[in-house]
């Protein structure tokens, strides 16, 4: 081989996409269900919409972007995470319309490029599904985003997923927060991983997500932003703990949930799934009530998620839930002989042409040959055509999983075939 595939990306092959189709529609579905209406934006964008959205000091600003200059010399960034240019879109094309009170609810799926280090689920071009409700300051919002996304695991078999809450509060609590933990800190911090000691001034709530095991006993006994929250952020908190409770919604206190941008604002979240090891986030998200204004905008409230679809599917492949099997699905034309050649290149075109997916053997090998190629083929019907049929002007139409066949005229076969697919 002269190439082969980059580090840190996979390819979805065939025998892998039902259960990613199944994943998108189920999510698309449920999307519908909630009144979110799709957005697909653009697979770059410019760098500094990142830098200024997520966070200059995050890991994700600092050492994970793909960012490039164009031939004009144009700074770009692959895009390393969804909802900034959700956000930007929104506000470029006036999405909220003449009502500054609309909620606007948007959904994509889309690919997310990181330069990080390869783990099982997370690679370098990862896909996400996201949700974002755009206009409303109100916690029942950000439980309509919680149980839409607990949806769709369990719609895909995922029964087990847990649901870690937190309220990392907003700017006018967070900062003596901030300065209680440095506090807390300050004496171990030359314990702590290099990452924590440049974290320690330049972003320390990013401490609280460090996954070192050293850092992660230091900080056990760190004050919690649950008990500083400020009487807004705590009644939000509290409005959103009993909504949930409402719904029937289980959840855990975690206050070590800070999502790793700085973006958001009061609710932080996260969903884990067992059997991924210590990596078993599958997805998350919370509110981030400035960042519209920080990109230019209104001061607009905000909430949304992103779910990780490859760490989904490990997720649903470790809870032991079936895959699905691709469908049976469209006709082969079977020709034998050289005078059924030509027509059945014609029936082909018909089928077709009436939507009907139908597939032929241009190596033209021994009909057993091409009802064996049509089977491993996964297709769910033969149409059969000999010199007897092109005589008599029918076809022989053999349901490839049941081996029953039968005569029927050729004029009849579309309408027939429409009505079994």
């Amino acid at each position: 081989m002269l190439y082969r595939i980059p580090r840190g990306v996979n390819d979805i092959l065939p025998d892998q996409i039902a259960a990613w189709q199944q994943a998108e529609a189920n999510f698309q579905k449920l999307c519908r269900l909630y009144n979110y209406e799709e957005v697909r934006t653009p697979i770059f964008e410019q760098t500094e919409l990142f830098v200024r959205a997520v966070g200059e000091d995050t890991d994700i600003v600092a050492k994970e972007m793909y960012t490039f200059e164009d031939r004009s010399a144009r700074s770009l960034t692959l895009r390393p995470e969804g909802t900034a240019p959700v956000v930007r879109a929104y506000l470029e094309n006036s999405l909220q319309g003449q009502d500054p009170d609309r909620l606007v609810k948007l959904y994509y799926i889309a690919p997310i490029f990181r330069y990080d280090r390869p783990q099982a689920g997370r690679y370098r071009q990862h896909h996400q599904a996201g949700a974002e409700a755009i206009g409303s300051p109100e916690p029942e919002v950000d439980a309509e985003i919680i149980q839409l996304s607990l949806d769709f695991f369990a719609s895909l078999g995922l029964k087990e997923v847990t649901l870690l809450l937190n309220s990392v509060g907003c700017p006018q609590c967070r900062p003596t927060y901030i300065k209680a933990l440095k506090r807390h800190i300050e004496p171990h911090l030359d314990e702590m991983c290099s990452d924590c000691q440049r974290r320690y001034d330049a972003n320390p709530l990013r401490l609280l997500d460090c996954k070192n095991q050293t850092c992660r006993q230091i900080l056990e006994q760190a004050p919690s932003m649950l008990d500083m929250l400020c009487e807004e952020c705590a009644v939000h908190f509290d409005t959103l703990k009993q909504t949930l409770d409402l719904l029937d919604i289980a959840y855990n206190i975690d206050p070590h949930i800070v999502r790793g941008l700085d973006y958001y604002t009061k609710t932080a979240f996260e969903f884990v799934a067992p059997g991924l090891g210590t990596q078993d986030s599958i997805g998350g998200g919370g509110r981030y009530d400035g960042l519209i204004e920080e990109c230019g905008g209104p001061p607009t409230p905000a909430v949304g998620v992103g779910i990780g679809l490859e760490r989904t599917l490990i997720a649903q492949e470790a809870a032991g839930v079936a895959q699905p099997e691709p469908a049976r699905e469209g006709v082969f034309v079977v020709t034998i002989g050289a005078p059924a050649w030509p027509e059945g290149l014609k029936l082909l075109a018909q089928l077709r042409a009436a939507g009907l997916p139908a597939e032929i053997d241009y190596r033209r090998r021994s009909v057993r040959a091409q009802l064996r190629y049509a089977d491993g083929e996964g297709c769910r019907w033969a149409a059969i055509l000999g010199e007897d049929e092109i005589r008599s002007q029918t076809v022989t139409l053999r349901n490839m999983v049941s081996g029953e066949q039968d005569s029927i005229r050729q004029s009849e076969l579309i309408d027939r075939l429409s009505a079994e697919l």
